[in-house]
């Protein structure tokens, strides 16, 4: 799994290809000049040693060519960081990107399962961590790698035995860098899925906050949150815990072969060696300088590392997502639905969100285009399970629905959607003018048609008492639940498409604007198919057919007066709602 999770986010590097390959270069020329330091360095001693015997000519060229390099250096270094942050950055917004997408094209079976406090996680939280991780790896791993291999090539060459000293001695750094970087990937990943738990419990009690309240539900919340927050914080002390042992055991490990660098060398100077082994005071003082150089990269490396542990466990959950399930693809040709009548028929449905508890069972349906259809029972009895069908939210177990005649398997799914103008219980207001609300509907209308639409919905005069009208800027959090929905309404009302879906569409107004709602409908359906999904039946007496549904089957439908006279279940549900107290 983390080899594969390497593998894919490289795969998103393959477009930088040119800046990761300048960048490269870049850190490899930073790298050379600062390990031209150390020689330089070590060349000055030598040039004042002995009383009376300093050549100030060598020291001023030494010094101006050391001052160059480390201008160049930090030219160079700039250059590595500012391309690694576009790189960094540019990866993680394809990733967030594809993830996004995903999400659109998931199923709502997968978007139900999930709290969407936890995918808010991953698509944000775990994107920056991995963009931090990334930043880290492209700006300061490369470089490490680089100032390692080429400190240990120029020690090679000013003196071959201490070099080997420092070899023998590299593969303790690197052990313990492999050894922390396993611990900590998997508690950085079940911190990141802990995160995403606390995510969702916080954005589901600040989302229903009166609720909890009216209840008296705090302290449950409270417990809770606690639990969570606990387990959160025991991982993220393991994860801690071994990330902080990377410097203290890295630097000893370091401060160990600079004291072996200078061990070896005051050896060799005071045994006399000449030749390649041979050890000057200057020498001496460069070997120890990269030694120092040497050893810094492995503390930087196993910090970055582990970072990168945490960055792979946001990127394997930000692949899960990405993998993740997607609604079955169009049939190949599938018919595109154009000049829809609305003919709406089902036949033998069976349907169930969990195989073991069936819920639409047998369920039979023939719709005439034009005809007003009420759907009516008690909660769960699979009214809305219905319409998540009728859209293909949802597709059958087995059975079948048409519009016009075509099975709506084989229609496209965009023109199928489109073909239904929708007013769900659950509004959605966007942060934008009450304009651009009403135009989700029909992107192209004119102010006249918005006005016309908002009049027939009932919105126009609260609408034309907002600071600026239809150019006011709102939210969810600036109406009221009516105001919302009255807003959702003028929507359809603008758009007009031959088929509608009122999903509880009057539940959050009052009884006044309800009566003037209704009678907009009644001009709006004129002619279309519409489904009404209602508790309120009395905002469905003038259906044409009204379905009685119950644990997933109809078991009355007829006309208002048909029921009422039948005396059966719809007839109790309706005199339930006018009973006095």
């Amino acid at each position: 799994m983390k080899k594969g999770v390497i593998r894919r986010v490289l795969s998103y590097v393959r477009p930088y290809r040119f800046a990761l390959a300048v960048s490269l270069i870049g850190a490899a020329a930073f790298v050379a000049a600062e390990l031209a330091l150390p020689v330089l360095f070590g060349k000055a001693a030598d040039l004042i040693i002995g009383e009376g015997n300093v050549d100030f000519d060598g020291l001023a060229r030494i010094f101006i060519v050391a001052a160059a390099c480390a201008l160049f250096a930090g030219l160079m270094q700039w250059t590595t960081e500012a391309i690694s942050n576009k790189i960094a950055n540019g990866v993680t917004e394809r990733i967030r990107n594809d993830a996004f997408e995903k999400l659109q094209r998931a199923p709502l079976s997968v978007l139900d399962a999930r709290p969407a406090g936890d995918i808010l996680s991953v698509e944000i939280g775990d994107a920056d961590r991995l963009a931090d991780g990334l930043l880290l790896g492209f700006s300061r791993f490369f470089t490490g790698i680089i100032t390692i291999i080429g400190t240990l090539a120029v020690m090679f060459v000013l003196n071959p035995v201490i070099a080997a000293v420092v070899a023998v001695l590299t593969p303790a750094s690197l052990f313990t860098a492999k050894f922390i970087t396993g611990k900590t990937y998997g508690t950085f990943k079940k911190q990141a899925e802990i995160t995403g738990r606390q995510s969702a419990l916080i954005e589901e009690s600040l989302g229903n906050l009166p609720t909890i309240k009216a209840y008296s539900a705090e302290e449950e919340f409270i417990k809770k949150f606690d639990d969570v927050n606990g387990e959160l914080e025991k991982t993220s002390l393991k994860a801690v815990f071994f990330s902080s042992l990377t410097n203290p055991t890295t630097r000893f490990i370091n401060a160990v072969v600079y004291a072996a660098v200078a061990f070896t060398g005051a050896m060799l100077a005071a045994s006399g060696a000449v030749g390649v082994f041979a050890v000057t005071a200057g020498l001496l003082l460069s070997l120890l300088g990269y030694a120092g150089k040497y050893a810094k990269p492995f503390n930087e490396i196993s910090s970055v590392l582990t970072e990168l542990a945490g960055a792979k466990a946001c990127a394997a959950r930000l692949f899960e997502v990405i993998d993740g399930e997607e609604e079955t693809p169009d049939v190949k040709n599938a018919a595109a639905l154009s000049e829809v009548k609305g003919d709406v028929k089902a036949e033998g449905v069976y349907f169930s969100y969990v195989p073991e508890r069936p819920l639409i069972q047998n369920f039979n349906l023939d719709v005439k285009s034009g005809r007003k259809t009420a759907i009516v029972g008690p909660t769960g009895c699979g009214k809305t399970t219905l319409i998540n069908l009728l859209m293909r939210f949802y597709d059958v177990n087995s059975g079948e629905i048409s519009v016009d005649g075509i099975p709506i398997k084989d229609v496209k799914r965009r023109d199928l959607r489109r073909s239904y103008g929708m007013v769900l219980q659950d509004t959605w207001i966007r942060k934008a003018t009450v304009k651009d609300n009403i135009k989700i509907g029909k992107k192209d209308a004119t102010d006249e048609e918005i006005e016309r639409a908002a009049k027939l919905a009932g919105c126009d005069g609260f609408i034309k008492r907002l600071p600026d009208g239809y150019e006011t800027v709102i939210g969810d959090d600036d109406l009221s639940a009516g105001q919302r929905q009255l807003i959702s309404i003028a929507r359809v009302m603008l758009r007009v498409p031959p088929m509608l879906i009122l999903d509880e569409a009057t539940s959050s107004v009052d009884t006044r604007t309800e009566k003037k709602i209704s009678e907009a409908f009644d001009e709006l359906t004129k002619g279309k198919t519409s489904f009404i999904v209602a508790h309120r039946l009395s905002t469905i007496v003038s259906a044409d057919n009204i379905l009685v549904m119950k644990d997933g089957n109809v078991i009355e439908q007829g006309t208002h007066a048909e029921l009422m006279e039948k005396r059966g279940f719809y007839c109790e549900l309706y005199n339930s709602q006018f009973e006095k107290n």
